[in-house]
């Protein structure tokens, strides 16, 4: 027997090659790395992701249904409604409508009933993001026959909603389009400024006028619902409301009647007409042709039509009333003043006038051709005599005059709450000519100035400013539309004015109606009015800009009118005397009734002589 005894072929071997030597170490560090692996990121999606994860989630769970504050109310100086809400109904979608595949059927479908197009439609879906909570409208102002179709093919339309909305109405249209100005859904770049505010996509905004001015006051506060939704969108349950908080109501300055007798009175013609109360700046109306009617901007689109209304050539968006034209014949209540209160002419001052007058080799003619011989400060406002004002504008020097200019208001914004619609108008001096012409100042600007020609630019309502000045015995008056209880000195400055320059203002501006170029208003269905004519050259081959303005009663004025004609012809008295005599008629009419006899036609023939002036 063998010591050692031999291998038989099925002898049992170890034949493992798995868990031997580093292998197993290798398994068990992969194993405790993956684990850990999967434990950061958990970890990261709970701590670092956590807050942003279940803000996704929630929105998919819950909805907030927004709903639109109403807009306050504008109401004129004795409570009648000029602005308000109606509540037609709006077409909304969800977000992420869009990027489901029912898309492709209720896309083209909404786009044929809403007459939207798809591309429309998806780019504000989009601007709102895919994962907002919150409705976004897509229609406004629906039809009852759209309703119809939307609820025809309710199947299909699963992520569409009809709700009513809250939309702008001004029932008296163009009357007041200039002084309500208009609301419409913001720009996109109105978004992007505005959103820091508070303002979504779809919020609709003040664009211009009373609208714009005092859009914080009157937007109020978005309120709405959160709701919990199902997996397919249907509402569980209510989580929490808020009550949308409506813009607060504005009482205006503005008389509706009288608006819409200025409306009336400027008819046919482009130009503007302010009537303002001269003790405190309270503007009683305001009206610029051509209108528009702010209606129009409330609807979802525009149409051609509604464009070219407010696009045109005549552009009827433009605030005539406060923007700026030569204001002619009516600079001589400045010239007066300046001459006075220099003290280079005597109240008692009396000059010789002529067919013209001839400065620095230039010759400026009277209006007449003719001259009025002698004639005094009160005489010559009266008939407005050119050649008397060359003479007082000569004596004073240009700087006076702007000056004056300057301290009634001329060349600087009123202060009235449209700063951006208003023009600041133009006092040009020396430096001005020098810049704008690279040429001085001569004694023929001067001359230009004295009779309210030349480079000189005044808005109506600076007009109006400066008419008010001998009407309340001599302060400049800050212009405001909003109705308060504050009193007349807080809206008022004095020019410290000498009281015998206000003496021989208000003998010069009553001889004006009783003898003079405005006797149309010399009529008893008013009360006893002052005022003065103007008409301005606008250029070769251009018709003349007219203007009239008044304050009535002559001793103790309650009311100021400005009318203005743009490219009107004809002259200051027989265009626009008898716009300021029906806005004068309706005011003094309806607020002493039976006082005053019945006016007939304002635009007939009712008075004799001096009316072809200036």
């Amino acid at each position: 027997m063998s010591l050692f005894p031999s291998s038989l072929p099925n002898s049992r071997r170890d034949t493992r090659s798995v868990g031997r030597g580093i292998q197993s170490i290798f398994l068990i560090a992969f194993t405790l790395l993956a684990i850990a692996g999967i434990e950061g990121r958990l970890a990261y999606l709970q701590i670092v992701e956590g807050p942003q994860l279940r803000k996704r989630a929630e929105s998919n769970r819950v909805r907030t249904i927004l709903k639109q504050p109403e807009r306050g109310n504008i109401f004129d100086r004795n409570g009648k409604l000029l602005a308000t809400t109606r509540y037609p109904h709006s077409v909304y979608l969800w977000p992420m409508a869009h990027t489901k595949p029912s898309w492709s059927v209720v896309g083209p479908r909404l786009s044929k009933i809403l007459g939207i197009s798809e591309d429309e439609m998806e780019k504000k879906l989009e601007a709102a993001g895919a994962n907002s909570a919150s409705l976004i409208r897509i229609a406004r102002d629906v039809s009852d026959a759209q309703i119809t179709a939307l609820k025809e093919y309710e199947s299909e339309l699963k992520d569409v909603e009809i709700n009513t909305d809250a939309v702008r109405f001004y029932p008296h249209g163009k009357e007041l389009a200039h002084v309500l100005g208009y609301t419409r859904e913001l720009t996109p770049d109105q978004l992007k400024e505005k959103q820091k505010e508070g303002y979504r996509l779809g919020d609709v905004i003040g664009q211009m006028g009373i609208e714009k001015a005092y859009e914080t006051t009157l937007r109020g506060e978005w309120g709405g619902q959160q709701v919990e939704v199902d997996g397919a969108g249907r509402p569980i349950r209510i989580l929490g409301s808020k009550e949308a908080k409506s813009g607060k109501d504005l009482h205006l300055t503005i008389d509706l009647e009288l608006q819409k007798a200025a409306d009336n009175a400027l008819g046919k013609y482009h130009g503007a007409i302010v009537a303002l109360d001269p003790r405190n700046g309270a503007v009683l109306a305001m009206v610029s042709h051509p209108g528009f009617d702010p209606n129009i901007f409330s609807k979802q689109k525009l149409s051609q039509q509604d464009w070219e209304s407010v696009q045109g050539q005549d552009h009827p968006l433009v605030n005539r009333a406060l923007s700026a034209f030569p204001p002619a014949s009516t600079f001589k209540i400045i010239t007066t003043t300046a001459g006075l209160e220099t003290g280079r002419f005597s109240p008692d001052t009396v000059l010789q006038t002529y067919g013209s007058l001839t400065f620095g080799g230039v010759t400026f003619g009277e209006w007449n051709h003719a001259g009025f011989g002698s004639l005094g400060f009160a005489r010559a406002i009266a008939m407005s005599s050119d050649t008397f004002f060359y003479q007082i504008g000569k004596g004073v020097g240009g700087p006076a005059l702007i000056e004056w200019a300057r301290k009634y208001g001329f060349g600087q914004k009123t202060g009235i709450e449209f700063a951006r619609e208003e023009s600041r108008g133009l006092v040009p001096d020396d430096a001005w000519k020098r810049k704008a012409w690279k040429i001085p100042w001569t004694v023929g600007d001067t001359i230009n100035m004295s009779i309210g020609q030349g480079a000189l630019q005044v808005t109506p309502m600076q007009s109006a400013i400066m008419f008010s000045v001998p009407a309340n015995g001599g302060y400049r008056v800050k212009p405001h539309l909003l109705k308060d209880n504050e009193d007349a000195k807080s809206w008022r400055e004095s020019l410290n004015m000498k009281s015998t320059t206000i003496s021989v203002l208000r003998d010069g501006l009553r001889k004006v109606i009783t003898e003079g170029t405005g006797k149309r208003l010399n009529l008893p269905t008013i009360a006893p009015a002052s005022g003065k004519s103007g008409t301005a050259e606008a250029g070769v081959g251009r018709p003349n800009h007219t203007w009239f303005g008044a304050y009535a009663p002559s001793d103790r004025p309650e009311i100021t009118v400005v009318a203005f004609g743009e490219n009107s012809g004809d002259h200051g008295g027989t265009v626009c005397g008898p716009m300021v005599l029906q806005v004068l008629e309706t005011y003094f009419q309806h607020k002493y009734p039976g006082k005053y006899q019945k006016s007939e036609s304002a635009n007939s023939q009712n008075a004799s002589g001096g009316d072809d002036s200036r």
